[in-house]
């Protein structure tokens, strides 16, 4: 009978030892590390009330995470590489950065609008990008470098056309030259805007008829912002991206 008793406790024991030490990682991976997000409106969180049509693709990110990773979405509307550097937002991510987190970079709509003031593709553009890159690492964080998001833009035979010039080059150098993982976010939503066409093409970005919302009460044609349905595709190549090019998160992305 002691015998039958004494081997209970014992497995009682280890069946304790085993669900806390199944408690510790689960503390751990809901723990694991914060991602962040810095760019512009195309990334941004955006209010929902009063109601909205427009959504950011980083919006739709924690979705797609288990809750292993933190988001911080700091990307803001009309900011260039430039003016988030300069208005100090990026150094309120900078003082947050621990090791063995991630920072995803995403520029290039508004620097495109400040080109004259030295911020061309390969001109102060791609240093700050440098910039973002070599201070994440010395925060002990891994970069991520995205290439902006394509703009919905048709000729009048219907044929796709880029607007966004040699930035998305400029990106793609850094990426080369200083081994940063990319998400060519340009050439996936270019592919896709091409497959879908003018018309399909609508349904992904901020078009809104008059008195549809309160915000637009004239309605609103906006072919470079997304609305819900954009957002989620935009975010659905995202994640495609990050499985390729930065393996390592795979193990906290939901099934």
């Amino acid at each position: 009978m002691k015998a039958v008793l004494l081997t209970a406790m014992v497995l009682g024991l280890m069946f304790a030892n085993a669900l806390a030490a199944d408690e510790q990682t689960a503390d751990v991976e809901r723990l694991a590390f914060t991602l962040f997000m810095i760019g512009d409106s195309t990334m941004a969180n955006k209010p929902l009330v009063p109601p909205n049509p427009e959504r950011g693709w980083g919006q739709l990110l924690p979705i797609y995470l288990k809750e292993s990773v933190r988001i911080e979405n700091h990307a803001m509307n009309g900011r260039s590489a430039k003016s988030f550097i300069a208005e100090g937002r990026w150094e309120t991510v900078l003082k947050k950065l621990k090791p063995g987190d991630y920072v995803i970079i995403q520029f290039g709509h508004n620097d495109e609008k400040i080109a004259g003031q030295g911020a061309g593709p390969f001109g102060d553009y791609k240093k700050n990008l440098e910039r973002l890159v070599s201070e994440t690492r010395a925060g002990k964080a891994t970069p991520i470098l995205a290439t902006p998001i394509a703009r919905r833009r048709f000729d009048k035979e219907g044929k796709f056309f880029d607007t966004h010039g040699d930035y998305p080059k400029a990106v793609k150098q850094v990426a080369d030259e200083m081994n940063v993982p990319l998400l060519d976010l340009h050439a996936k939503t270019s592919e896709l805007l091409k497959q879908l066409g003018p018309e399909l093409s609508l349904r992904l970005f901020n078009h809104v008829a008059p008195g549809e919302y309160a915000r637009h009460p004239d309605g609103l044609k906006d072919d470079t912002h997304l609305n819900p349905l954009g957002a989620t595709r935009v975010c659905d190549l995202a994640v495609e991206e990050l499985t390729t090019k930065v393996p390592e998160l795979r193990a906290h992305l939901k099934k």
